[in-house]
């Protein structure tokens, strides 16, 4: 449990670089939600990652580290990416009047995942990347957001507040199939607050990492959040510790 910023502006969107060495998120240190990014056992200074100050979430890198996919920082969210060899350029994957978001790139690096509420409600779809033109699918059928890929990429994960996390099984070869989606972490009392994933499988895919709302009674329970107000203390300690 160790802090890795201590700026005292708000830092969000944290997203692990493919070697685990660096991350990077959105700062507001600039005032635009810039993004940064920082060596991973706090030695050194954040760095801007752009050229620019506009703002931008990062969502997850490329297998090979030289790409990062971020959205933007306000609605309706648009699907960008960032080459980080040379000139650092940006392009939008995704634009439109709906909100895409969450993108992540397959581990063979052949597909986008990302969510959309174009159909009315939030959705999981999957293009070919980077030509993200070259296709599309609909993962999800009864919503979904926030979704991660498997290390074998033979899993495409996805969070449903109602049930929890699903998993859609994703057929190997040229062409994208993926087959009904599955619930692998039941329970509605996980939450996913805000943007970003809020979700991690570790790399055997046996285990998940996720938040849980505290139960407000009961055993186990988080102590209920209490606010004391004390009038005219110093007259109360002067009681209490008499000067002699």
């Amino acid at each position: 449990m160790t802090r890795l910023t201590f700026d005292p502006f708000q830092d969000r969107g944290p997203t692990w670089t493919p070697d685990g060495r660096r991350l990077a998120f959105t700062a507001r240190r600039d005032g635009g939600g810039r993004l940064y990014w920082q060596a991973a056992d706090g030695t050194g200074a954040a760095e801007p990652v752009t050229n620019d100050s506009i703002g931008r979430v990062p969502s997850s890198f490329s297998p090979d580290g030289t790409r990062l996919l971020f959205h933007s920082l306000a609605a309706p969210y648009d699907v960008g990416v960032l080459s980080l060899d040379g000139a650092r350029r940006t392009e939008l994957l995704l634009k439109s009047p709906f909100s895409e978001l969450n993108a992540e790139v397959s581990p063979d690096a052949r597909w986008l995942a990302y969510q959309s509420n174009e159909s009315g409600r939030d959705e999981i779809y999957v293009r070919p990347f980077p030509d993200v033109e070259g296709g599309k699918w609909q993962v999800s059928t009864g919503g979904g957001t926030r979704p991660h890929w498997s290390r074998d990429g033979r899993e495409l994960f996805y969070f449903l507040q109602a049930r929890g996390v699903m998993a859609a099984p994703i057929q190997p070869g040229v062409t994208f199939t993926a087959g009904t989606a599955q619930v692998v972490v039941s329970g509605a009392d996980f939450v996913a607050p805000n943007t970003g994933r809020q979700y991690d499988v570790s790399p055997d895919g046996r285990r998940f990492l996720m938040m849980k709302d505290a139960q407000p009674t009961g055993e186990g329970s988080a102590p209920p959040v209490q606010l004391v107000v004390v009038q005219n203390w110093t007259e109360e300690l002067k009681r209490l510790v008499p000067v002699k």
